[in-house]
């Protein structure tokens, strides 16, 4: 479902049916209590309500309700059986219920791909799969014979990390070496009203994803940028969708930070994730352990750390994707590292050496920030 107003942006002090109706919708989540004077009026309440919603979801927290949360708070809705769900190419079904199904399947042992709440050609051949082993028609749907026998087969569901102990052998069989691999890398420009600040980050990031981009190509891979300095930034959906076109292995998103506070600064990584259904993507949670540990083992940023979120980048993408947030330019210190372009190369070189340990075993693997890329491929079988 699309926003009320198309890309309008909702956030404390407006007013109007459709704060009625996101109001409605977060106090079916429980998040919100109705007792209010006037429902169309987005006040604290409805703020704190916002927020909380936005924590649980992996989104960005910012109290506004603009169109990637609104989407998400629609998909929030569904339980599993509300309606059938069906694979839909170029209008992709979305929900909770998605959610759900894809974690019953997974659990049965069928391969629906990541957990992501789209219910994609992968999740549609997983339940065809199952529907086979069941023994009813195999079209892909999930409706009512289905579900029921999803419900009938739940008492033999069995936990476990099936996508994680798949993705391990994906890179185990992938092997050590980086030629013929494929990366994205992905200059991403955060939004700002400062016109100068937003030229000094394309300028910091577009030159760090060059670097990047440099040094893959020296080592065999393929390496395809997401777009070019001074182009039209594109949105995250065309991000993932370019990333997915390229059959990439690994998708890498740098971005530098901005905040109102200036003494906020450091680095932090970022991976697939929904704390609020206990589900992520594995590798992209090691590959931003992975890069996060090398930036900080080279530098001397701030260590914000990585963190699961449900960005439009990181969920749409089928290979294990990453957003680098390499430092604030806001702040002082941040900045100073940032516009050095030796600086610049120290983290190019660090997200190039994660990269390669991506696919090390840990036989092969050495301590993180202690060896130059070179090194590091020196001892490859």
């Amino acid at each position: 479902m699309t926003h009320p107003l198309g890309t309008a942006r909702y956030a404390h002090g407006d007013r109007g049916t459709a704060v009625a109706e996101i109001r409605s919708r977060l106090t079916r989540l429980g998040l919100v209590d109705t007792d209010t004077r006037d429902p169309n009026v987005f006040e604290d309440s409805l703020d704190r309500a916002v927020r909380a919603f936005q924590q649980q979801r992996g989104l960005s927290v910012d109290g506004v309700v603009g169109p990637t949360t609104y989407r998400v708070l629609d998909e929030a809705r569904w339980r599993l059986g509300d309606r059938l769900l069906t694979y839909a190419p170029g209008n992709v079904v979305a929900g909770d219920d998605v959610v759900a199904l894809q974690q019953r399947l997974l659990d049965l042992g069928f391969k629906v791909g990541r957990v992501d709440g789209r219910f994609g050609h992968r999740t549609e051949l997983a339940v065809r799969e199952f529907q086979r082993n069941v023994a009813i028609p195999a079209d892909g749907t999930c409706g009512p014979a289905t579900l029921a026998s999803l419900t009938r087969l739940a008492p033999m569901v069995r936990g476990g990390r099936p996508n994680a102990l798949r993705t391990e052998e994906r890179l185990r069989t992938a092997g050590p070496q980086l030629t013929g691999k494929v990366v994205v890398v992905d200059p991403c420009v955060a939004r700002t009203t400062d016109p100068a600040m937003a030229d000094q980050a394309e300028h910091v990031i577009s030159d760090l994803a060059r670097r990047v981009v440099g040094r893959l190509v020296a080592t065999g891979v393929q390496a395809f940028l997401t777009k070019r300095h001074g182009a039209e930034e594109p949105s995250e959906i065309d991000r993932a969708e370019f990333a997915n076109r390229t059959n990439a292995h690994l998708c890498i998103s740098l971005q530098v930070d901005a905040s109102e506070n200036a003494g906020a600064a450091g680095c932090s990584t970022y991976f697939f994730g929904l704390d609020s259904h206990g589900t992520w993507s594995s590798a992209g949670e090691r590959f931003a352990g992975l890069v996060q540990r090398e930036i900080i083992a080279r530098t001397d940023l701030v260590d914000l750390r990585s963190h699961a979120k449900n960005w439009d980048l990181l969920r749409r993408t089928r290979m294990p994707a990453v957003r680098i947030d390499v430092g604030y330019l806001t702040n002082p210190g941040d900045a100073a590292r940032l516009t050095d372009p030796d600086f610049r190369d120290v983290v190019g070189e660090a997200v190039v050496v994660a990269v390669q340990r991506m696919y090390l075993s840990p036989e092969t693997d050495a301590r993180t920030g202690v060896l130059r890329l070179d090194q590091l491929r020196a001892v490859l079988p």
